[in-house]
């Protein structure tokens, strides 16, 4: 196109012709297009709330973090229509400007929080700690970098959400919720119905007579979708994570026991004292008391004139660094079973000490704890080989490499499925037992197709799995040949389930009337039974959650029926009592409920 402009603008007509249509081009731009520079200016801020902008672009970055987040939670990346459809788009706005509202008013109050305090909680984070339970600025820096996080961006980060703490904390105190409200919780959490109940099964259903080749057909035509073969996947996928790479991982003999010298004192069991104590005046009195007490007198005795209950004596069973008075521990860790110290000068006063129990302490070998101590070593070191096998998978991922391949180069171990289906269960129906735990690894498969590069997928809070489909086998409709026996088991299901509801349907009806359920359950040669204290949202072994609810959908003295776990069982019941707790706001339960309701 350009050696055309060149070719017509060679003589003075085509320069001439050339001048004009450039001119109309510039006088356009600078009627309709020069605007549009300028519309767009200044509007970068997606919200405003008092002196603080949220920008589109820090909206995407908390966007995307958000996202990978909630990934994370799932075992997979959610898809851009499945973030619509679920509201988390719009959740993720409310909640940034509701943050950014409250940075403004901590910002107007003059609020802040010292580096020190920000720096303790960090440290006392305890997914940042190490295998020597301390914290481990490695295991920090690849935790935040794993979550899209620079050193500086989280503290400011951590450093905001302390200070919104301390707001929402101070708006919400005193909030109480209303005792109707809390009155009607409890009548729906603690109501408890008592009933009679008959269960009827198989044998109530009566004979069935196999079914004809024609029932046999029609049946397996009605519900052919239910006896359809699904579709199944073969795929490879890798697994990588610290309990992976600690697999061939080798700790010497010489680094664990490091670590157990270092960890001695916590893998020990202290010597434990149950331990009892009289506090007194004087010398002189703790003496007269210890005289007393070596004539015969019982230490129980002693405390009885002195008016003390057995809590104000009882320290319990403790360890020598759990006793506050120092010359109190060194004179209780001193006595045998049963005997009473010297009079005490302690820090609270002059006291006697008794010791009751002794319970011994322990320190367990390193030969005894050597396995677990090398494992821990191992999964530590493996946290820090994660990323960097992490960085390797993606390299030879990115250079079009398949996992199988990217696997053996790397030095990782891929598995292969042969076939599975969505519920993860093989085509003999038994449950595919190499699928990674903790990962969607079945959905994503199913969700990408051969040949598709698919994303790495997150793992925990260190770990990753990379898998391809190799393969795709279509679901489809299996012949009444193949399925033959499972048919006619469904078949004769429906029939007993259908003959046990119209019964059940028969004897709720003759209750309604006046009958009883001991005259109906005689007749059919069954026992009536009894539950009682059953709760909306109890389970028990013996009634199954339908029959639970319907009892929970008559009132009291009315009859019903439901289901059992299986179409060969149905219940039949009756209401015979209602009971409603009476409120307590001054349980633990009503507590617990309170502040469910005031979060």
């Amino acid at each position: 196109m350009l050696r055309g402009i060149r070719n017509a603008s060679s003589n003075w007509l085509g320069k001439t012709l050339m001048t004009i249509v450039m001119g109309l081009l510039i006088v356009a731009f600078g009627i309709w297009g020069i605007a549009d520079i300028f519309q767009g200016f200044g509007q970068s801020a997606l919200a405003t709330v008092g002196n603080t902008e949220i920008s589109t672009e820090q909206f995407r970055q908390i966007y995307t973090d958000r996202l990978q987040q909630i990934g994370r939670q799932f075992g997979r990346t959610l898809p851009p229509d499945q973030v619509r459809a679920l509201g988390i788009d719009r959740q993720i706005l409310q909640q940034v400007i509701a943050e950014a509202a409250l940075d403004e008013d901590a910002r107007r109050k003059g609020l802040e929080v010292s580096d020190k305090e920000i720096s303790r909680q960090i440290m006392s984070d305890p997914n940042f700690k190490g295998a020597n339970g301390a914290f481990d600025p490695a295991r920090f820096a690849g935790l935040i970098r794993q979550l899209g996080y620079t050193e500086q961006r989280y503290v400011t980060e951590q450093r905001n959400l302390a200070l919104r703490r301390q707001i929402v904390g101070t708006v919400t105190a005193g909030v109480e919720p209303s005792t109707k409200l809390l009155e009607a919780l409890n009548r729906f959490q603690n109501e408890q119905r008592t009933i009679d109940y008959v269960k009827l099964g198989a044998a109530q259903a009566g004979s069935i007579d196999p079914p004809t080749e024609a029932q046999l057909s029609g049946y397996f035509d009605a519900h052919k979708v239910q006896f359809r073969a699904p579709e199944y996947r073969k795929i490879a996928f890798v697994v990588l994570t610290p309990e992976e790479v600690a697999k061939w991982t080798t700790v010497s003999d010489d680094d664990a026991k490091k670590v157990y010298e270092q960890r001695k004192d916590k893998l020990s069991t202290p010597e434990r004292r149950k331990i009892w104590q009289i506090i007194f005046p004087s010398v002189a009195d703790a003496q007269a008391a210890r005289e007393k007490i070596a004539s015969g007198a019982s230490f129980d005795d002693i405390a009885k004139e002195r008016n003390l209950a057995t809590s104000d004596i009882d320290l319990g069973t403790i360890s020598r660094p759990e006793i506050v008075d120092p010359a109190v521990a060194e004179a209780a860790f001193s006595l045998k079973t049963d005997d009473v110290s010297q009079p005490i000068q302690g820090k609270f006063g002059v006291a006697l000490v008794k010791v009751s129990k002794i319970e011994p302490g322990n320190q367990p070998t390193y030969d005894s704890v050597a396995t677990k101590l090398k494992h821990d070593i191992a999964v530590d070191r493996g946290r820090a080989e994660v990323n960097n096998l992490h960085n390797k998978m993606e390299d030879e991922r990115g250079g079009g490499a398949s996992v199988v391949e990217a696997a053996k180069k790397v030095g990782l171990s891929a598995v292969t499925i042969e076939a599975t289906d969505r519920s993860g269960r093989a085509p003999d129906g038994k449950p595919v037992t190499e699928i990674p735990q903790g990962v969607d690894l079945i959905a994503q498969a199913f969700a990408s197709d051969v040949g598709v590069d698919n994303d790495t997928l997150q793992l925990g809070n260190n770990g990753f799995v990379w898998f391809d489909v190799l393969g795709v086998t279509p679901s489809r409709d299996r012949t009444l040949a193949e399925v033959k026996d499972k048919v006619e088991a469904g078949w004769r299901k429906d029939q007993i389930s259908g003959r046990l509801m119209t019964k059940a349907t028969d004897i709720v009806r003759n209750l309604e009337q006046g009958g009883k359920i001991a005259e109906e359950s005689s007749s059919l040669g069954l026992k009536v039974e009894s539950a009682s204290a059953i709760k909306r949202d109890a389970t028990t072994g013996e009634l199954p959650a339908a029959v639970v609810a319907a009892v929970f959908r008559v009132v009291k003295g009315a009859a019903g029926q439901a289901p059992g776990a299986d179409n060969d069982e149905w219940f039949v019941f009756r209401v015979t009592d209602v009971k409603v707790p009476p409120l307590d706001l001054a349980s633990d339960e009503m507590k617990k409920l309170r502040e469910g309701i005031q979060r």
